[in-house]
């Protein structure tokens, strides 16, 4: 495939590629491993806008810590076996690029992933997906499962979003007061939100929620704002100190300086899909002030 001339292909010492993209609107980084986007910071940002952790593990088979991981066919854990991997099979998987385009506003990428006998070891139906990812201005993310088999298919997922913020402690995100939620820390517990959700613990919450949030950055001077369509869960995580100690892909301190706002289907928002059908969740990103000095 040629790519244009803003994309420039590197081979990891892993083994795969990491696609480096410099275009007058966005500069990012993305990932043939899980068709991850690892780094995006449209024009003009003085910060990064996603999270990769200085320690992520670059390797076959590992998840990369940040960016936007896709947690697919199975969010959180295997639900009835705990050997398999966390977050399910596609963040670890080598997706197949199938078109890279440059427009003046943006760049575009779509990737592939289907059924394999590795894929089938772990989850025992036939699928592909495609996964859409716009780069510009705003940043757009689409998952598409499409069932090929003879069954329905059962899936939750996440788009798994690290933001980059500059002060956990100084940090709101507005957008789901009142919504109901599964508390995960601890005995998982449905509560209700009371205004806006701060940050002084960690926090791990399944929102049932299909509306978009705005996080409120006053350390570098911005909003970021994430919306979302065909998911009924939004995820806002953050491990606080002792789990970001006990992550040996994140440093000590990491937690001072990014949150989780993802798009997901977990829980009773399960999709369910019927043979031949298919279901689209997306996740976009866009950030109002925050500029360069």
């Amino acid at each position: 495939m040629t790519l244009p001339d803003c994309i420039r292909a590197v081979e990891d010492p892993s083994g795969y590629l990491i696609y480096h993209i410099q275009h007058p609107a966005v500069t990012a980084k993305v990932s043939g491993h899980g068709a991850h986007v690892m780094e995006w910071t449209p024009r003009g940002q003085a910060q990064p806008v996603l999270y990769l952790s200085p320690q992520a593990i670059f390797a076959l088979g590992k998840a990369i810590r940040g960016g936007i991981p896709i947690c697919w066919p199975w969010f959180n854990a295997h639900p009835t076996d705990a050997t398999k991997p966390m977050h399910g099979l596609a963040r670890i998987q080598p997706w197949e690029l199938l078109r890279a385009d440059a427009q003046e506003s943006h760049v575009a990428m779509l990737f592939r992933l289907q059924n394999t006998p590795e894929t089938r070891e772990l989850w025992p139906h036939d699928f592909v997906c495609h996964v859409g990812i716009s780069l510009g201005a705003k940043l757009e993310v689409s998952l598409m499962t499409q069932n090929l088999g003879s069954e329905p298919l059962r899936v939750t997922e996440a788009l798994h979003t690290y933001l980059s913020v500059g002060d956990i402690h100084r940090v709101t995100v507005q957008g789901l007061a009142e919504a109901r939620y599964l508390d995960t820390v601890g005995e998982p517990t449905q509560r209700q939100q009371e205004g806006d959700i701060t940050f002084d613990r960690e926090i791990d919450r399944q929102y049932h929620s299909t509306a978009g949030v705005v996080v409120n950055d006053p350390a570098w001077e911005r909003q970021i704002i994430v919306d979302k369509l065909g998911s009924g869960t939004t995820v806002v995580w953050n491990p606080w100190i002792e789990k970001s100690k006990r992550l040996a892909d994140l440093p000590d301190e990491a937690y001072q300086g990014f949150l989780c706002v993802e798009a997901a289907n977990a829980g009773e928002a399960a999709v369910r899909i019927l043979p031949g059908g298919q279901h689209v969740i997306v996740t976009s990103v866009c950030v109002q002030g925050g500029g360069a000095n």
